[in-house]
């Protein structure tokens, strides 16, 4: 048990699963140094299951704890990425190192990403422990959109996700703006789960910078982007965007993301030598000065790519993942229809298309409706509110959690 006697610090913990790219963490990471201007500031725990986390700026008073890594095969089943073991006895011990750690770290507040139960329920005995004591209490954190609607229902209803949230959850988070998607209309959500549901807003506003004294080698002349997240499936924009035209006067920059593939990362190299125009960047810890500084930005459509680029207001084209998940395909075709950017299919998508948009206005702002992008700056009330004392003013009242435990 942790030692607050010199002072008493909320102690928060996240937790994400993360079985490809880093898409998880950096929201984790955009949420923690949100919440830790608090006074005192709280203690901070970031688990995941990243294994380039550890490479990634932690706001004051935040530490990683990594979980051993989870791979993600191309039909979407998990696999150990590096152990010689079978994944249930990856879960085994993920499961095992969950509960003794959250046990030691004994939070006020556990804030879930995504899977009620964690990857393969690894997260159910830690779970099972915190309700035992009803000190903790517990927040599943979700993006905006899961899946198509078929799809993210089938899963949460084969995962027992509405049993989770009434068994284990005292509220639910939505990091997005209702009246661009609302995924309790979309994927049928019931009751119980819908009213403990808040709509934080888009989290895109106040995402952490690069440290002081830090400098991303920007380019000084006009520039397009491209950006393809973490680089594993990203090949074929990078590709494109090397052998598209570029607008007179501009240079092209590609960000290839640390999980891109060696073989991938060579063939870029190759294509650029006969391109003076073009360079391809390694990984950088954060993109936002690359993402302020470029003219036009062309990228997948992950949920923390597009919330920095909403935020920024940069003319964008989106070429959204569609398999095994079409959730960037859903989420880029509703911004689009707000007049917030561009989208490309990815199955459209070649060096002639991406020529011909960065020639013909890039994105150019067309009767945009307004969207919700100050989620950070809501999450600390939102904390203040759950954790408050019990009768005390603005106290979030959720429907009550079952006094049973659900069978599973």
């Amino acid at each position: 048990m942790f030692d607050v006697s010199e002072v008493q610090r909320r102690r928060i913990a996240l937790y994400s699963h993360d079985t490809q790219g880093l898409g998880h963490v950096r929201r984790n990471l955009a949420i923690a140094a949100s919440l830790a201007s608090g006074d005192p500031a709280p203690e901070i725990l970031v688990i995941t299951g990243a294994p380039a986390a550890g490479v990634l700026p932690a706001p004051p008073g935040a530490d990683f704890l990594s979980l051993p890594a989870f791979g993600k095969r191309l039909d979407g089943r998990y696999e150990a990425r590096s152990l010689l073991a079978p994944v249930g006895a990856l879960i085994e011990l993920r499961s095992r190192i969950l509960q003794a750690a959250l046990d030691a770290f004994d939070p006020d507040l556990l804030i879930v990403d995504k899977v009620p139960r964690g990857a393969g329920g690894e997260l159910e005995r830690a779970l099972d422990d915190l309700r035992a004591t009803d000190r903790t209490r517990c927040v599943l954190g979700l993006r905006d959109v899961l899946d198509g609607a078929a799809v993210a229902s089938r899963e949460w209803h084969q995962q027992r996700c509405t049993e989770a949230v009434d068994h284990y959850y005292d509220a639910v988070w939505v990091y997005g703006d209702q009246q661009v998607f609302d995924p309790i209309a979309a994927y049928g959500l019931p009751p119980v789960v819908a009213c403990r549901t808040t709509f934080t807003g888009y989290l895109g506003h106040g995402r952490p910078t690069s440290p002081p004294g830090f400098a991303a080698p920007v380019p000084s002349e006009p520039f397009a982007l491209c950006m393809v997240g973490g680089g594993q499936d990203g090949i074929d924009l990078a590709r494109s965007f090397v052998q598209a035209r570029l607008p007179r006067g501009r240079r092209g920059v590609v960000l290839a993301g640390p999980y891109m593939g060696d073989d991938d990362r060579e063939e870029l190299d190759r294509l650029v030598v006969s391109r003076p125009d073009m360079t391809v960047v390694g990984y950088v810890d954060m993109a936002e000065q690359f993402i302020a500084a470029a003219e036009y930005v062309v990228s997948m459509g992950g949920y923390n790519s597009v919330c920095e680029l909403l935020a920024h207001e940069k003319r964008t084209l989106v070429v959204p993942r569609a398999r095994p998940r079409t959730e960037q395909l859903v989420r880029a075709r509703r911004l689009a229809q707000r007049g917030l950017l561009d989208v490309v299919h990815p199955d459209e998508l070649s060096p002639e298309r991406l020529s011909a948009w960065m020639a013909s206005g890039a994105g150019t702002p067309r009767g945009r409706r307004p969207v919700d992008l100050d989620g950070l700056a809501r999450l600390p009330g939102l904390v203040d509110a759950i954790l408050a004392p019990a009768g005390s003013p603005g106290r979030w009242q959720p429907g009550r959690r079952r006094a049973v435990r659900v069978a599973i």
